[in-house]
């Protein structure tokens, strides 16, 4: 009989994603698991925060790209999450490799705890059933076998693989075997699993013991396993994260969690669960997700409509209005409109491959980007010269460096700045400004209690975010050594990851 104690249950966020699917909002260097598409918590906050710290729910072991490892680590922080660790994926390769990576660290830490694999980016209308259906599946993942989580499906979605739920377990907690997994089926399948109490959309979310997935990860997909084990043993701590060796790692073949494992082992569990869930996989579930006007419009910023029904209509910053249009989606950002038939917002990431085709920076970032001591955000921009507005937070600086092809000259309109130019050290209060010749080494910091608002302009031959030479950051953005161990291993030096931006 499967026990009835709870063990240590380690929450494993996976925060990955190539920001395609709710473009122009969600770019690749800020994708949409770091937005507040919901609520005025981001989906990566709200994913952290379902968790109740009552002493069964460690706190979260993150897995996410190095580039997003500021944001998230500053988004956990403004809702008071201090998470297990951070785990930076230097090449992506699926969720298989990311649980691989994260059961290994868990499992130095406890060998006797649970692991909970979830995705960063969906939404959970009530999170109490999940908790308690989490608890109530312990003890059967405890005694090996592997458990998702199904959804009993509300909608015909073909976008979703669904599973087929088998007899269930003499535990009495619910829990039934896996019969099957099914792909994405098409329309008139998928009418046939609504309601019919066999079939359940697949959560992507799992509760197992470390040992027990890396023991079927090992069995169906060695490659994998091995390739991660040698990625935790040769990882490192860089500040306040630890980095997966990119050699070891790249080894490692792209798989999911479903493919790999899931679909292979004997030992699959499920238990159903009901509790208002939904990937936000596209335009149309968030208008389905959000509040609705009396014509079914979901509007959101300063929109004007009219003869305009049941359409979804965001606009960040500009005056948006719409006449005479059903069924569609507008989304307007600060430098992309996007107009698409709400029945066509799947075909947006091929919009995104256009755009990278032609190597249009609007597939990748905004104009403001994020940084770990602030943001920046272009404001003009011509062939050989950039305006920038720049904002450092209270106590941060930027990393010393100097630039070969631009000069830059900073205006200081609010705060004040302390500017190292060239070895002296200069202050610069609101109204005024300094300049930096070509070749010069500078850096600029924030000492006191606002954020520095500094409007730059560079100038020169050659404008790009590389023409950057450190000599000296905080944030280990320079080359540089760092300790080798996992978890229980102190913090080490910066990492070799060069990164643009300051």
């Amino acid at each position: 009989m499967p026990s009835t104690v709870i063990p240590r249950i380690f929450p494993v966020i996976l925060s990955g994603g190539a920001g395609t699917r709710l473009w122009p909002l969600s770019r690749e260097s800020y994708p949409k698991q770091l937005l507040p598409l919901l609520t005025d918590n981001t989906m990566i906050q709200e994913t952290a925060m379902r968790f109740p710290r009552n002493g069964v729910f460690s706190p979260p072991l993150i897995v996410c790209s190095n580039e997003h490892r500021f944001l998230i680590a500053e988004q956990l922080r403004q809702i008071g999450v201090q998470p297990t660790a951070i785990v930076l994926e230097p090449v992506a390769r699926n969720t298989a490799a990311a649980a691989a990576a994260a059961a290994v660290m868990i499992g130095e830490l406890d060998a006797d705890a649970l692991m909970l694999v979830v995705p960063a980016d969906h939404a959970m209308q009530d999170p109490a059933p999940f908790i308690e259906a989490v608890k109530g599946a312990a003890a059967t993942a405890l005694d090996g076998a592997l458990v998702t989580f199904g959804v009993a499906p509300t909608a015909p979605e073909t976008g979703y693989g669904y599973i087929r739920r088998g007899a269930p377990l003499d535990d009495g907690n619910g829990v039934y075997r896996v019969a099957e997994f099914v792909e994405k089926p098409t329309v008139e399948r998928a009418r046939d699993y609504v309601g019919d109490g066999e079939h359940y959309w697949n959560s992507g979310m799992f509760l197992f013991r470390p040992a027990r997935f890396l023991e079927e990860l090992g069995r169906h997909e060695p490659e994998v396993l091995s390739a991660c084990l040698k990625a935790v043993a040769k990882g490192y701590r860089d500040l306040d994260f630890f980095r997966l060796d990119e050699d070891c790692f790249a080894a490692a073949p792209s798989t999911s969690i479903d493919y790999g494992v899931m679909e292979r082992t004997t030992e699959a569990a499920t238990v159903p669960i009901d509790v208002g869930w939904t990937d936000v996989g596209s335009w149309a579930a968030l208008w389905q997700l959000a509040p609705r006007d009396a014509e079914g419009n979901a509007c959101q910023g300063d929109v004007v409509t009219v003869d305009t029904r049941n359409s979804y209509i965001r606009a960040d910053g500009l005056l948006t209005a719409v006449v005479g249009l059903d069924d569609v989606v507008v989304v307007v950002s600060d430098d992309a409109v996007l107009v698409s038939a709400m029945d066509k917002v799947q075909e947006i990431k091929a919009i995104v491959g256009k755009l990278k085709s032609a190597s249009r920076t609007e597939a990748l970032a905004h104009r403001k980007v994020y940084r770990p001591w602030g943001c920046y955000q272009t404001v003009d921009q011509s062939h050989r010269y950039k305006v920038k507005r720049l904002t450092v937070e209270p106590g941060c600086k930027l990393s010393l460096q100097k630039h070969f092809h631009r000069a830059e000259h900073w205006v200081i309109v609010k705060g004040t700045a302390e500017v190292l130019r060239n070895g002296e050290l200069h202050t610069v209060c609101e109204n005024e400004s300094i300049y930096i010749p070509i070749g010069i080494e500078h850096r600029i910091r924030n000492p006191g209690k606002i954020p520095l608002e500094i409007i730059e302009v560079q100038s020169g031959s050659y404008l790009g975010e590389d023409d950057i030479v450190r000599t000296d950051d905080e944030y280990g953005r320079m080359p540089g050594a760092a300790s080798a161990g996992a978890l229980a291993e102190g913090p080490g030096q910066g990492a070799a990851n060069k990164k643009p931006g300051g």
